[in-house]
């Protein structure tokens, strides 16, 4: 009863503590507001323990809808690979890597700090998603990109059609045999193979987003035509048999790689002659003003590198001459938002100035704080492992730079290419 009672008067309404004490009081006859207090909270972590255990994976739809049943199971469910213990450990070695971001701008732009994130990258990004995949589904969906958007289009509708123009520029249908480089939980993947009944392997670094994704598949009735194997693609060789496949796709992914020629050679061996190969890069752009020497510019570049797990930022140039050096004869490359401040479009980068809508209100800036306000809460009575707020405001001062980059023009998340291989 009085669980009841918490669940009614705190957490689904807007009546607040007082009533919860009132109600309380009458039930129990404690008149005390310290006692009720007390009562209130243990009841709180009763309700919260049993919030955790009803979480169920949601293929179909969203794991994480429930704010209050996805805040409690982020970073620690049944599928966790990381253990609780693990977390804090995870956030130091990974913040190690990034010694001096945000403290002493131009640090992560010398050389030996840009070397020591590409000799470790593989310990760098599969630290990055074991500690942000479940923030980024909670908050994004099961696909973790951006896309360019038209006005009257919603944010997911301009997800899918990123994804099916690539696919479609890839040529992509029921006999296709294709590969997914870097492919998060699979969304992308998901969608596309719905979309074009392709036959699709995915590849991530990441153990525990290969068992979610996975159990997706199986969920949606697909997973005879789409799976996740955990492999490096940086070493594509161990993962993929060369002359195989017909289409290679790749979405915010390689952005990670410490050498694209390196990943891209891979991707080339693994396709047929003739095979294609399409993209979308995290890319900064000097074509619009970047500057390596202006210190703002530079903070925001060094931002969006550590809140992303990402070895240094390209330009456009970088990803074209990686292409052409393993294999490729670029056939098309442009960046997707390049008409970002278009009357016509929606800014990339307003999602996460988000608008105050039921379906959009956790990626506005508010949002993020209410998130990051119950991590905070919810480490702070031991329910959370320790080291999740840190996850959570990485991921939020983040969010200001991309913003800021999008702004500026002088960042984008949608360089796109298609390719050939020779």
């Amino acid at each position: 009863f009085l669980s009841k009672v918490l669940v009614e008067n705190v957490l689904f309404s807007t009546m607040g503590l007082e009533s919860a004490f009132e109600a309380i009081s009458a039930a129990t006859g404690v008149t005390s507001p310290l006692l009720a207090g007390t009562i209130v909270l243990v009841l709180c972590i009763n309700v919260v323990f049993r919030l955790s255990r009803s979480f169920k994976r949601d293929g179909v739809g969203n794991s994480f809808g429930n704010i209050v049943t996805g805040g409690v199971n982020l970073l620690s469910n049944s599928d966790s690979v990381l253990k609780r213990e693990e977390v804090k450990d995870s956030m130091d070695g990974y913040d190690n890597l990034f010694e001096g971001a945000r403290k002493d701008v131009g640090s992560l732009h010398k050389k030996e700090s840009i070397e020591k994130r590409q000799k470790e990258y593989d310990t760098m990004v599969n630290s990055f998603y074991n500690l942000v995949t479940d923030f980024y589904e909670y908050g994004w969906g099961q696909s973790f990109h951006f896309a360019p958007r038209k006005k009257g289009e919603t944010f997911q509708e301009s997800i899918k059609r990123l994804e099916y123009y690539m696919a479609s520029r890839a040529g992509m249908n029921e006999k296709t045999k294709a590969i997914d480089i870097g492919c998060g939980v699979g969304g992308p993947m998901r969608n596309i193979q719905q979309f074009t009944g392709a036959d699709i392997t995915g590849v991530t670094i990441n153990e525990y987003q290969v068992k979610v994704g996975n159990k997706y598949c199986a969920q949606k009735g697909i997973a005879d035509k789409s799976r996740l194997v955990q492999g490096d693609f940086q070493k594509l060789e161990d993962v993929f048999e060369a002359n195989t496949y017909d289409v290679a796709y790749e979405i915010e992914a390689t952005c990670h790689s410490p050498d694209r020629v390196k990943c891209f050679s891979g991707v080339s061996r693994a396709l047929k002659k003739g095979g294609m190969f399409v993209g979308v890069e995290w890319i900064v752009l000097p074509e619009r003003g970047f500057d390596k020497n202006n210190k703002d510019h530079l903070r925001i570049k060094e931002g969006i590198e550590v809140g992303n797990g990402l070895p240094t930022l390209a330009t456009s140039q970088d990803i074209i001459d990686a292409l052409e050096k393993s294999g490729f004869e670029v056939l098309d490359s442009f960046d997707a938002n390049r008409n970002v401040h278009s009357e016509y479009e929606v800014p990339w980068y307003d999602t996460l100035n988000g608008k105050f809508t039921l379906s959009g209100f956790r990626m506005t800036r508010m949002g993020r704080i209410c998130t990051h306000m119950m991590v905070s809460t919810l480490e702070f009575l031991g329910i959370a492992p320790e080291g999740t707020t840190r996850v959570s405001a990485l991921l939020n001062a983040t969010a200001i730079d991309l913003v800021d980059g999008g702004k500026d023009e002088i960042f984008t998340p949608s360089f796109f290419f298609l390719a050939r291989k020779k």
